[in-house]
């Protein structure tokens, strides 16, 4: 620890910390624009100067070690001197556009230059003009004349986001911020960007121009669009949701939201809101009706299915963003009525992995511990789009050793520096899986060979026996394969070889809490993927859309649409081809609930804004369908009895990785002559229905239309080139036309057609083999 002395207060700090930490250490605050605290350290703004005694020149506190009995002062005169002047070079070619800048009135070059600016500028000369740029539909960079030079945005894209997006073009009074060649910015973490930025430079685009931010209501919310659990600060005017920012908690997110969490709020307000409850007459006509109207017929119907093909004949499906207390509810309807068939994990398709879990499936650590590890080996995800900030917090550790081996069968690249990517058909990942295994015995005395090309399984099995703390992680396309427990199984032993641990990265917000929630099935009832072979009399779909939800969305609908489904959701369109009555559900801003994530945190939050129209809180709609149909237990006044019902005995000794063999699990299948394996992903703005409806992430290249993508083997053998129309014919017999396109990061024999569609769905299971052929 080094000592000194910060306007005349002592304090201790870590040898290596910059004046700037130990400043922030006393509570003093130094002004700064380039520094940032996640950061690497640029020193290109001087605002930070402060005096160091002895020192011939005031120093910039963000870039000046501390020394043993150094003494500082930051607001001596030839201090604030240093940083007056500064100012003023900052602000002689900044335009005076405060009053139309949306960075009006949380600038923090507006608040320094009130307490370091002059009344009037000295320079008289003609200010310079940088013409505005088009990044995308997200970020703006159409001011970019305010541009202080700060780098906060190039170095956060180089050492955060993965990518360098944006960079530093000219020199001089000439530099300015530009992407390379007129790209457009494409991480998924661009947002940050704009909460970056200390002046109006880059701001939001969807947010531009709608709203000042002093008209704007702050309240506290929690994600819903992943299994991190973002905090996020909701930003209100009126009753309509106008901008998501993050709310700090280095536990979960840290300072960072992804641009899902940031501009998903876009698909609350559209035009396809359901905001009256609707009954679907025998005519096929729908027809709103009162609250008690739908729910009385959707008892009646209940209870007549009961009475007339007796118990067993009702299912429950629900999505993982879903709360807990409306998945608690689910489960008991759905068991008071005498039934056991109820599953949230829509695109499970193995129909005994839950037989192989002896606990919940949980991440196995804290969130903040991922960048402590020192070897990772992640099966089966599509890291960066699935769960963007494990992504980033693997990326940091990367940067400090870490060694991370990834195989899947996307190849998509994960802007992580990994030790090995290793990229297979769907039906030879569990193999591969099983020989790393395999291997793990011998693993300590295998040595990865220098210059080779391609990993063996012995060499991934080296790697991963050469750390001291180690992780295994399975992803949202691992634990959705038809081989789910065999590859869990498989992870848990590569696990338990390097003294490591395994872990579910886990899909949905509230996939823990599902499990906790008991809205699976138990021995004597269906999950999703049995209840898809052996259709039932009648179904309750809570917040699904399931042709775009649900593996097989296509039999899906199917399925649904041959029973008497009672659609609780939030749009239209997502239940009216199928559903006999809807009801009008809020979404996670307009209801109370609670969110368990990846690490097993349960996280409660309120609505922000009033439910739109008629919109009521599942968890109420459900537990007055309850009363109802006077069923027991359905007695709770408020959605904090019902979560503590579930969570107030403790669950973190439910929280257990450990799997067992299934006897009977499903072997790959044979691949048909001719046939292709499809490789699904599911883009990053197409997980769910408020995203889907999200405009701007909709016209984002993440949601472009899909594509056929091929190896160029595979194209070669197919007499298909790079750009040509195919006819792609699933084994459900239904075809699509599509375009092809090369991508040789894939397997031989395999292509990649995203889920999430309305076009693909008709092709069925994503793990299903495909035909193609040139039209």
């Amino acid at each position: 620890m080094v000592e000194l002395t910060i306007d005349g207060k002592p304090v201790s700090v870590p040898e290596g910390s910059m004046v700037m930490h130990a400043a922030s250490e006393l509570g003093l605050y130094v002004p700064h624009f380039c520094y940032h605290k996640k950061l690497s350290i640029a020193a290109n703004c001087r605002m930070c100067l402060v005096e160091v005694e002895k020192a011939p020149k005031a120093l910039p506190a963000c870039a000046t070690p501390v020394t043993q009995g150094m003494v500082v002062h930051t607001c001596s005169a030839k201090a604030v001197a240093a940083q007056k002047s500064v100012m003023e070079f900052l602000l002689i070619n900044h335009p005076l556009d405060c009053p139309i800048c949306d960075q009006g009135g949380e600038c923090q070059l507006q608040d320094l230059a009130v307490g370091y600016g002059n009344d009037e500028s000295r320079y008289r000369e003609e200010k310079r003009v940088v013409f505005h740029k088009d990044v995308g539909p997200l970020v703006s960079a159409e001011e970019m004349s305010r541009c202080i030079h700060c780098t906060r945005c190039v170095r956060f894209g180089q050492e955060v986001a993965g990518v360098m997006e944006l960079g530093m073009l000219n020199r001089g009074e000439h530099s300015e911020i530009q992407t390379f060649v007129g790209n457009a910015i494409e991480s998924e973490l661009s947002g940050n960007m704009i909460d970056l930025c200390p002046v109006g430079a880059l701001t939001s685009k969807p947010f531009r121009y709608t709203a000042r931010t002093w008209e704007l209501a702050r309240r506290r919310s929690i994600s819903a669009h992943d299994s991190v659990g973002s905090n996020l600060v909701v930003q209100v005017k009126g009753d309509q949701v106008k901008r998501v920012v993050p709310f700090e908690n280095e536990e979960i997110n840290e300072c960072w939201i992804s641009d899902k969490d940031r501009w998903s709020y876009e698909g609350l307000n559209v035009a396809d809101r359901l905001q009256t409850p609707m009954i679907k007459g025998d005519d096929g006509v729908w027809r709103e009706a009162s609250w008690n109207d739908a729910l009385t017929a959707a008892a009646q119907v209940l209870e007549r299915i009961n009475q007339t093909h007796g118990d067993g004949q009702i299912g429950a499906l629900a999505t993982e963003y879903s709360t807990v207390e409306e998945l608690a509810l689910l489960a008991r309807l759905t068991r008071g009525l005498g039934s056991q068939h109820i599953d949230f994990r829509l695109r499970q398709t193995d129909a005994g992995f839950e037989q192989s879990l002896q606990g919940l499936p949980w991440l196995g650590m804290p969130i903040a511990e991922l960048n402590t590890l020192d070897r990772v080996l992640v099966i089966g995800s599509v890291l960066r789009k699935d769960h963007p900030l494990f992504a980033q917090r693997l990326r940091q550790a990367a940067k400090h050793g870490t060694q991370i081996v990834i195989i899947d069968t996307t190849g998509d690249d994960p802007l992580i520096p990994t030790a090995k990517r290793i990229t297979v058909a769907p039906d030879q990942l569990p193999a591969f899986v099983a020989q790393v295994a395999a291997a793990g015995k011998s693993a300590e005395q295998a040595v990865p060979a220098p210059g080779k090309q391609d990993l063996t399984a012995a060499d991934v099995a080296a790697i991963l026996a050469g750390g001291s703390k180690s992780a295994v992680f399975l992803g949202n396309m691992a634990v959705a394969s038809p081989h789910a427990s065999q590859l869990a199984v498989q992870a848990q032993t590569i696990a338990q070889q390097v003294n490591g641990t395994l872990g579910f990265l886990t899909a949905g917000a509230n996939t823990v809490g599902g499990y906790l929630a008991g809205a699976v099935a138990t021995e004597d009832g269906m999950n999703v993927a049995k209840m898809m072979n052996n259709p039932l009399k009648a179904y309750l779909v809570l917040h699904a859309e399931p042709a775009l939800d649900m593996d097989d969305g296509d039999k899906a609908e199917k399925m649904l649409a041959g029973a008497f489904s009672i659609a609780l959701t939030s749009y239209k369109s997502a239940a009216e081809s199928w559903a006999r009555i809807m009801l009008p559900v809020a979404p996670f801003t307009e209801t109370s609930g609670t969110f368990v994530n990846a690490e097993g945190r349960a996280q409660s939050f309120k609505g922000v804004v009033a439910g739109l129209g008629q919109s009521r809180p599942a968890w109420k709609v459900l537990r007055v369908l309850g009363n109802i149909l006077k069923l027991t237990d359905f007695e709770d006044e408020t959605s904090e009895s019902v979560r503590d019902s579930v969570l107030l005995n403790g669950f973190a000794a439910k929280l257990s990785n450990k799997v067992t063999a299934v006897a009977g699990a499903a072997t790959a299948a044979p691949v048909a002559d001719g046939a292709l394996q499809r490789v699904a992903d599911l883009p990053i703005y197409r997980t769910d229905a408020i995203v889907r409806r999200a405009e701007s992430l909709q016209q984002a290249p993440a949601s472009a239309a899909p594509v056929a993508r091929l190896n160029a083997a595979t194209l070669a053998r197919l007499g298909v080139q790079s750009g040509d129309t195919v006819k792609v014919r699933g084994s459900n017999g239904n075809d699509i036309q599509i375009q092809a396109k090369q991508d040789d990061r894939l397997a031989d024999n395999t292509v990649r057609i995203a889920q999430g569609f309305a076009q693909t769905a008709a092709l069925g299971s994503a793990f299903g083999n495909v035909f193609v052929e040139k039209l």
